[in-house]
């Protein structure tokens, strides 16, 4: 009797030992497991913790006992594999149970997995930091969140783990903050897809460090600090290691078995290693990569499957060929899918492949159907019109339309196959043109000549002296933003102004997602002029721009105003105020209530950030009952019901009478040293006395506030040319008076040293832990150039509601 040793369970040797069962009911079938689970969900994991799973028993899919019995496999768990004679054919064996011992064998399937990376960082022994890649680590994370009370977690690193963990500890209450060292999270995305997933999170009020590493983690009483690259540091109760995983293959290491340069397993295509009758597969190996052809390591769980299988079959005499994997993988972030497939960008400019990518932003299904979701879409692909890759994000039908791209690629299909897809239509499933057809179309267009397009990552560098940008959208979407640089000549208007435009010039043409401006590269194109369709158009351009933010604790949304329900026969309106800049929203909905009758209810939306808070106050102070106040998905959703003049007027009274006591407020316009730091005495000589104090820094006051350093964010250039000009932060302010080229400002800050006054910065810091509310005008940034990013942490953002509401609960107002 022939005898199979398969070193690991879960997916691989799983299923290698499941299908060598049902092949050969003669073998002798040996599974060992160095842990208590042979088969279990690790994908489960985290939905286990964050309480979505609720049964503990559903993440384990078989029992040593289960697979016994149905296929007589011999599974010994807690049994160690700790070396390989592939000369003697022996595996050494440390077992819980049996001690030391050797067991020989025919065949030896090798699939030991992966272990999470834990780099040699100082601090990294601590207790308070977990790793999750099994069923005892998920023991041990969730027994500390459901007993301990923990308030924080951060997790280090953007992979598909941290992410889930991310969400799901989000799920559970806890402040979340992930690091990642490189630039973005989720390695598969392209950049300027992957901004798309990093904005909801940060709309989950998830705080996301960006290219920045851990240098150092440090225990803190009940708290660790993780200490950054960049000498910031973050405070938690527990950290999360989700940094990578490695190839668990150091029992290999002193066999003939062949290992990569990281130590995973060599195979050819029949999951055959450099030894005799020894095979491998899993998250230990290297694959082919089914586009490029290099040899890779994906550690995912279908490919594993399918590896097992195969393995089996060629023990079995089947000789069955492994022909690659192409990655394709879909994860959810809160409410957002995200999936790919095949190559990204970076994969092909590293191996020198020529590529081509088009984008679209369709429906989920047919529009004038209720419910229909936007999808955004990159497809990749070479001037042969094979398919390479595709990325998707969206809320609804995401999973298919990757699944049907990821069946093309297979089947080494085409941009022509993608055109002629003939796939489930009906106006709930579907668009008669499915995104697959029409992401084809784009491509077709491209590849047939009839359209020439250019990406927004090639719009980056493109000659501006040679080209000439042209928004042909409606000027009421020019109002909510454009490309720096465009002119304005509506679709409907293009051809009677033709003249207009310089025929020496490449015309660079978009709209709002692309579908316009193939129709005016059409025109433009056959009236002599050299034209280019920003594919996407500017809603692709714009998610783009997105920066990811650290958001401070004091910033949480978890004080939303929840949704009470509205009574049928009451009117409601919908004001749509998206796109708008502060005040603007405002002023919307003070002109949309004004034409509204008393318990009329008005739902508007807003994408302004400072909205939020501004709606807050000015319900406050108009007297108006704000319903409910809720974000999602970077929008605010804000329901309002009016009240009658009088309400308000009473309203008006009460608080003129009960809240005029303990409060004090100042705008802070200046930005000059001996004002900021009058103004912060002034703040913290207040808050001393107990009142509440808001301070509200707009326009020059704004540089007090800003970081000393230079923090690298993209501007346009009037953006850099304030930013260039205005002081970065308060060791860099000057005397309103006697300045004299900087040596006042020296002058004075060494005269408070020597007289023991507080210096600026340390006045600012107490004035924050004194509990002031230091407030950022986001008009005021907005116009500016200054961002979020650029600010020191801790401030607060609103517009001109949110102050006119504090300075109305106040008896003391300055102006500084």
């Amino acid at each position: 009797m022939k005898k199979v040793i398969i070193v690991g369970g879960v997916a691989g040797g799983a299923s290698a030992a499941t299908r060598l069962r049902r092949l050969d009911e003669n073998l002798e079938i040996i599974m060992f497991e160095r842990g208590e689970y042979v088969s279990f969900a690790n994908c489960g994991l985290p939905y286990y913790i964050g309480g979505e799973i609720k049964e503990r028993e559903k993440l384990l899919v078989q029992t040593p006992k289960s697979i016994n019995d149905r296929f007589n496999v011999d599974v010994r768990v807690n049994s160690d594999v700790v070396s390989i004679d592939t000369d003697r054919k022996v595996v050494k064996v440390n077992s819980l149970e049996k001690g030391e011992y050797e067991e020989s064998y025919d065949y030896l399937i090798l699939s030991p997995g992966a272990k999470p990376i834990k780099p040699p960082i100082k601090g990294i022994g601590s207790s308070k930091i977990y790793t999750l890649r099994n069923v005892p680590d998920t023991d041990k994370i969730k027994r500390v969140v459901d007993e301990k009370g923990i308030k924080s977690a951060v997790i280090i690193g953007g992979g598909f783990i941290g992410i889930e963990m991310a969400e799901n500890l989000k799920e559970r209450g806890l402040d979340v903050t992930l690091i990642e060292a490189a630039p973005h999270i989720l390695a598969p995305f392209d950049s300027e897809m992957v901004t798309i997933a990093e904005k909801e999170l940060n709309d989950r009020d998830v705080s996301l460090i960006l290219n920045n590493g851990v240098d150092s983690f440090k225990d803190n009483n009940d708290l660790i600090e993780v200490h950054l690259k960049d000498g910031s540091f973050v405070e938690s109760d527990i950290v999360i290691l989700a940094i990578g995983v490695a190839p668990d293959t150091s029992f290999i290491r002193n066999t003939n078995i062949e290992l990569g340069a990281r130590g995973h397993i060599i195979v050819d295509e029949y999951m055959r290693t450099s030894a005799s009758d020894v095979y491998a597969v899993g998250d230990a190996i290297l694959v082919k990569d089914y586009v490029s052809g290099e040899d890779v390591a994906i550690p995912l769980a279908g490919p594993a499957n399918r590896q097992g299988r195969i393995a089996a079959d060629n023990i079995a005499g089947r000789k069955v060929a492994y022909k690659g994997t192409q990655g394709t993988s879909i994860l959810k972030i809160f409410d957002l899918v995200g999936a790919s497939t095949g190559n990204n960008e970076r994969t092909l400019k590293r191996l020198g492949i020529d590529y081509k990518t088009a984008y679209i932003h369709p429906m989920s299904h047919a529009s004038y159907y209720p419910g229909a979701k936007q999808i955004s879409i990159k497809l990749i692909f070479n001037k042969e019109g094979k398919v390479l890759g595709a990325q998707a994000f969206g809320y609804e039908g995401v999973d298919k339309f990757i699944d049907v791209i990821a069946s093309v690629i297979k089947l080494n299909g085409t941009v022509e196959d993608l055109v002629e897809l003939e796939l489930a239509y009906a106006p709930p499933f579907l668009s008669a043109k499915s995104p697959q057809n029409m992401v084809g179309f784009v491509a077709e267009n491209y590849l047939n000549g009839t359209t020439d397009i250019i990406s927004v990552n090639e719009l980056s560098v493109y000659n501006s002296e040679n080209s000439t940008l042209l928004d042909i959208r409606e000027t009421i979407e020019v109002e909510s933003g454009s490309i720096e640089g465009s002119i304005n000549i509506p679709l409907n208007s293009l051809r009677n102004r033709l003249n207009e435009l310089p025929k020496d010039k490449e015309i660079i043409v978009y709209c709002a997602v692309g579908l316009r401006g193939h129709t005016a590269s059409r025109i433009l194109t056959q009236n002599g002029f050299k034209v280019k369709n920003l594919s996407g158009g500017y809603k692709t351009y714009i998610q783009s721009k997105y920066i990811a933010k650290k958001i401070s604790k004091q910033s949480n949304l978890n004080t939303d105003i929840k949704k009470e329900e509205v009574a049928v026969d009451i009117n409601s309106i919908e004001l749509d105020a998206c796109g708008l800049c502060c005040p603007g929203p405002l002023m919307q909905v003070k002109a949309k209530i004004d034409t509204l009758n008393t318990g009329d209810v008005l739902k508007v939306k807003a994408s302004d950030p400072g909205f939020y808070e501004d709606i807050k106050s000015w319900c406050k102070n108009t007297g108006n009952e704000l319903m409910s106040l809720d974000k999602s998905c970077g929008i605010i959703y804000a329901e309002i019901k009016k009240k009658s003049k009088s309400n308000v007027e009473n309203v008006d009274i009460l608080e003129s009478s009960v809240k005029l006591d303990n409060s004090q407020t100042m705008v802070v316009f200046s930005g000059d040293l001996d004002k900021a730091i009058a103004s912060f005495i002034i703040a913290n000589g207040a808050a001393a006395m107990g009142k509440k104090v808001t301070m509200f820094f707009t326009f020059w006051g704004l540089n007090i506030l800003r970081k000393n350093e230079n923090i690298q964010v993209k501007k346009n250039i009037i953006e850099k040319a304030f930013g260039f000009m205005m002081p970065r932060g308060s060791e860099k302010l000057s005397l309103s008076k006697m300045n004299m080229g900087g040596i006042g400002a020296k002058m004075i800050r060494g005269i408070m040293q020597k007289k023991n006054v507080q210096s600026l910065e340390e006045l600012m810091k107490a004035a924050m832990d004194n509990g002031v509310n230091i407030v950022a005008c986001t008009m005021s940034m907005d116009i500016m150039g200054i961002k979020e990013e650029e600010l020191i942490d801790g401030v607060n953002f609103g517009g001109v509601g949110y102050y006119l509401g504090e300075a109305s609960e106040s008896n003391i107002n300055l102006f500084i």
